[in-house]
């Protein structure tokens, strides 16, 4: 008998994701599902995160970051993080004490971002509650599908998916201007 995994409680009248008359044509588009999908794992461990200190942005960076070799900009590239967002996050992390900005050994004036003892901290913190989420969420699938997805996602991925056309950059994201009193 396999045992039922706790997730977030979706109240009862909670609308449908998919939108009445939009069903069929949604389930079967891989944008939509992928968005979809994103969105909703997304914030399922931003939730998670709440009580950590670090945002999940802040964690991918610091994640990446550990070996202490990466520039900023090498950092935001890999994770494809805009200049001024990734800028923006490592001025969070510095403030916080989970990592800060030194000299590159082969170019003094960039930086690389180097992950203090707190960081690592937050790091396996941050793992564990990851880990437990996708675990939770794939616990709702059968293993064999469970399996299959992971495998063709992850093919996807380093294939057909795993670079954008050329040309084609995500929009920077930018704040909106104040209102003008």
């Amino acid at each position: 008998m396999a045992m039922e995994t706790a997730g977030p409680t979706v109240p009862a009248d909670a609308p449908d994701p998919v939108p009445p008359g939009g069903a069929d044509r949604l389930v079967g588009d891989l944008g939509w599902l992928l968005a979809q999908a994103h969105f909703s794992l997304g914030s399922e461990i931003a939730a998670a995160f709440s009580g950590l200190g670090v945002s999940p942005r802040g964690f991918r960076v610091l994640e990446a970051a550990l070996s202490g070799r990466w520039r900023q900009s090498d950092l935001g590239e890999q994770l494809n993080i805009d200049k001024t967002t990734m800028g923006v996050t490592v001025d969070e992390l510095e403030r916080s004490g989970l990592a800060e900005r030194r000299p590159a050994p082969d170019d003094r004036r960039a930086r690389v971002i180097a992950v203090t003892p707190l960081g690592e901290t937050k790091v396996t913190e941050g793992r564990a509650i990851v880990d437990r989420v996708q675990t939770a969420v794939l616990d709702s699938l059968p293993e064999p599908q469970r399996t299959a997805f992971l495998e063709s996602l992850a093919s996807l991925v380093r294939t057909r998916l795993a670079q954008p056309l050329a040309g084609c950059t995500p929009p920077v994201r930018q704040k909106e201007p104040r209102a003008q009193r």
